[in-house]
């Protein structure tokens, strides 16, 4: 039961950092703020659905590992190439030091919500065999 609450307090602060983060690009005009970008809303209410309606069960456990993995994507995605800053973020403007510590942190908490996702679906593996 443990491992629900802290599974679900993870994946609540990704989408949480991940909406800080979306909304910073689009302010800096780095993703477009037009209707082409629904699908991130799109992520966010499946991303959000899988904690808030489908916590505790096989599908909740699947979208959060889900999450997991896309919210340690989008950081590397922007590792690669040139970077988190230098690239399209330069250093010491405005605003850079709260990109990059989004950055970092949704690469923590959707790790350790996909870490603890995989032992949810891992421990519902096994209580299925021995039955």
């Amino acid at each position: 039961m443990r491992n629900n609450l802290a599974l679900s307090i993870c994946s609540l602060i990704s989408v949480l950092l991940f909406g800080f983060h979306w909304a910073d690009e689009v302010s800096r005009g780095m993703e477009p703020g037009t209707l082409n970008a629904f699908g991130g809303i799109v992520i966010l209410v499946v991303w959000l659905s899988g904690i808030l309606v489908f916590g505790g069960r096989l599908t909740g456990y699947i979208i959060s590992l889900l999450g997991g993995i896309f919210g340690l994507g989008i950081v590397i995605l922007h590792m690669s190439g040139r970077g988190m800053v230098g690239g399209h973020v330069p250093p010491n403007t405005p605003g850079a030091f709260f990109w990059v510590f989004t950055m970092i942190a949704i690469a923590c908490t959707s790790s350790i919500a996909g870490i603890l996702s995989a032992q949810e679906l891992w421990r519902l593996r096994s209580r299925n065999r021995q039955v």
